[in-house]
C-alpha cells in the first residue's frame, strides 16, 4: 500500500491569531503529519451579513454575532499566510490553505501550493470549481453532505476545467461526527462509482474513525487538530490537541504496513515458525524394518521439517525401509 497522505486541519483554530497558528505549525510536524491546513477567505466575499451560524457554532461561539462577524474574528491576512508558508518550508512540513471565495483562489496559487484542497461546501459551486480546474493543479475533494450524482458533476466540471488529478474525501460535515453517521462504506461506493481514488476527511471524536479509513483504503486522511480543545471557536470541540494527533499518525502508519497487498502466503517473519508450529508424520511406537505402516504405529507430532500429515494416506500401507524408534521422523 502506497503512504496514506495524513493532513492537519488547523483551519480557524489559530482564531486569528499568528502566533497560534506558527505554533500549530510546530505541533503538526512534531506529530509527523504529511501537511497542514489553513482556510483562507475573505469574510465579505465568503458570507453575506443575513447567513446564520450552524447549530454547532452557535453552541460553541457567541451566539448574538452573526456568522460574518465570527469569520472576521478567525481570519487572517494574506501577507501572515505568506509567513506561514515560508514557515512551513522552513521546518519541512506542506503547506494547503482552502480558498472559500473566488479572491482568495487568486492569492493562494501565487503560493504555488502541491494542490488544491476544496470543501464539502464547494461541491455545488460550478465558478468556483472552474476557476480551481483552471489554475491545471491535482485536487483533493471533500465531499460531506452530497450524493453520488452531486460528486460525479464536480468531477466532471474539474476535469473539463483542466484537473490533471482528484482525490475524493468520503466526508460528514456535521461537528463533531455521530458515528452511527460516519457511513465508512460510502468511501468505497464514491471510488466505485468515480474511478478515483479516495480518502477521508474526518469530525468525529477520536482517532478510530480515521484508522478503520485507513484500513479500508483511504489515501488521504484529514483531521482537524487544535493547541487546546477548550479554547472559544466553532471547531476546537471537534479537533485532536497535539498528543492525540501523534497517536492518530503514529496508528495509521502501522496500519498501512499492516494492510499490505493481497497476495496470502507465507510472510518472511514467520518462516522460521512453520517447522515449529506444523507436524510431520512420526512412529507411534517402535517400529521394525518391513512393517506396515498404518494407524496403529503412525502419528502425527511436531516439528514440521518431516513428511506433511497431508499425505497421510500416501503413507498408510507403505512398508516400513528400516526401523524407526518413538517420536522419529517416517522416511520413505
Amino acid at each position: 500500500m502506497q503512504k496514506v497522505c495524513i493532513i492537519a486541519e488547523a483551519g480557524v483554530n489559530h482564531n486569528g491569531d499568528i502566533t497560534t497558528a506558527r505554533k500549530m505549525v510546530d505541533a503538526a510536524k512534531k506529530a509527523g503529519v504529511d501537511y497542514i491546513k489553513f482556510q483562507t477567505f475573505v469574510p465579505e466575499k465568503l458570507v453575506s451579513r443575513y447567513a446564520e451560524k450552524a447549530e454547532y457554532q452557535k453552541e460553541t461561539t457567541d451566539s448574538a454575532e452573526s456568522q460574518l462577524d465570527m469569520l472576521k474574528k478567525l481570519s487572517l491576512s494574506n501577507n501572515e499566510f505568506v509567513s506561514l508558508k515560508a514557515y512551513c518550508d522552513e521546518i519541512g512540513i506542506g503547506f494547503i490553505s482552502t480558498p472559500f471565495d473566488l479572491e482568495s483562489i487568486d492569492f493562494l496559487e501565487k503560493l504555488e501550493m502541491d494542490f488544491w484542497k476544496v470543501p464539502s461546501g464547494e461541491i455545488t459551486n460550478l465558478p468556483y470549481l472552474e476557476k480551481i480546474a483552471g489554475t491545471g493543479r491535482k485536487v483533493i475533494l471533500s465531499t460531506g453532505m452530497s450524493d453520488i450524482q452531486e460528486i460525479k458533476e464536480a468531477v466532471k466540471a474539474l476535469e473539463k476545467g483542466g484537473t490533471p488529478e482528484i482525490i475524493l474525501l468520503h466526508c460528514n460535515t456535521q461537528y463533531p461526527t455521530p458515528f452511527e453517521d460516519v457511513n465508512l462504506s460510502a468511501m468505497n461506493t464514491i471510488a466505485q462509482e468515480t474511478g478515483k481514488p479516495v480518502g477521508y476527511s474526518d469530525h468525529t471524536k477520536g482517532i478510530e474513525v480515521p484508522i478503520a479509513a485507513v484500513a479500508m483504503g483511504a489515501t488521504v486522511i484529514e483531521k482537524h487538530f487544535t493547541l487546546d480543545k477548550t479554547l472559544e471557536g466553532p471547531d476546537h470541540k471537534a479537533s485532536l490537541e497535539p498528543n492525540e494527533l501523534t497517536q492518530m499518525v503514529s496508528a495509521i502508519r502501522h496500519i498501512e504496513k499492516a494492510v499490505g497487498t493481497s497476495i496470502k502466503g507465507t510472510t518472511a517473519s514467520e518462516v522460521g515458525n512453520k517447522s515449529i508450529a506444523r507436524k510431520s508424520i512420526v512412529a507411534a511406537c517402535k517400529i521394525v524394518k518391513g512393517e506396515i505402516l498404518s494407524e496403529k504405529n503412525i502419528t502425527t507430532k511436531r516439528p514440521g521439517n518431516g513428511i506433511s500429515p497431508m499425505k497421510w494416506y500416501e503413507i498408510i500401507g507403505k512398508v516400513a525401509p528400516r526401523d524407526f524408534s518413538e517420536d522419529e521422523l517416517i522416511e520413505l
